[in-house]
């Protein structure tokens, strides 16, 4: 069974920073891909970022400039630097990770953390 934790959100003023933290844990055999979704009240989820196990990255538009997503491998552990935040970035933030265990495939989320911005 895959598991993700996810850490570091919160309540931050408008213009500034939070670090978000994934870890995965158990019988991984490859972690592919890591990404973070975000959802709003009343609003779809919507991806943020994600990054490859190449290290190849992609942003949604609204948050291009100001979140950076990295990951460290030796870890299982994804990070999202999310710096000149808005109030509009609140939301619950989800993180995703999909790989192969020795049984096959796995797409899983964690839990979700709320990260609030506001004055």
């Amino acid at each position: 069974q895959v598991q993700l934790v996810e850490s570091g959100g919160g309540l931050v003023q408008p213009g500034g920073s939070l670090r978000l933290s994934c870890v995965v844990s158990g019988s991984i055999f490859s972690i592919h891909a890591m990404g973070w979704y975000r959802q709003a009240p009343g609003k779809q989820r919507e991806l943020v970022a994600a990054i490859t196990n190449g290290g190849r990255t992609n942003y949604a538009g609204s948050v291009k400039g100001r979140f950076t997503i990295s990951r460290d491998n030796a870890k299982n552990t994804s990070y999202l630097q999310m710096n000149s935040l808005k109030p509009e970035d609140t939301a619950v933030y989800y993180c995703n990770a999909r790989g192969t265990v020795v049984a096959g495939r796995y797409d899983s989320w964690g839990q979700g953390i709320q990260v609030t911005v506001s004055s």
